[in-house]
């Protein structure tokens, strides 16, 4: 097991801490990767994100009216110099 103890630093209005080359090594982690970060048991989790991108079906299974706002767009009228 690869270990280390870093200082958190004050990064604009965040918190930071850079990760030591053979952690990073060990965990695979690269430059540029996606991970998400969490709190569980009050330890911070830092998991890599899968980077696949989603097809239109999975973007809208994801969409959820009450968050986005809950805009529909009708096709039966027209808002602005649209010609259908």
């Amino acid at each position: 097991m690869i270990e280390a103890i870093l200082d958190i630093k004050q990064w604009g209005n965040n918190l930071g801490v850079r990760l030591p080359a053979a952690i990073a090594r060990e965990a695979h982690l690269h430059v540029d990767q996606r991970v998400r970060i969490s709190v569980e048991n009050d330890q911070v989790v830092i998991r890599p994100v899968n980077d696949a991108p989603l097809s239109l079906e999975q973007r809208l299974a994801c969409f959820d009216p009450a968050r986005h706002g809950g805009e529909i767009m009708t096709a039966s009228e027209t808002i602005g110099a649209e010609r259908w």
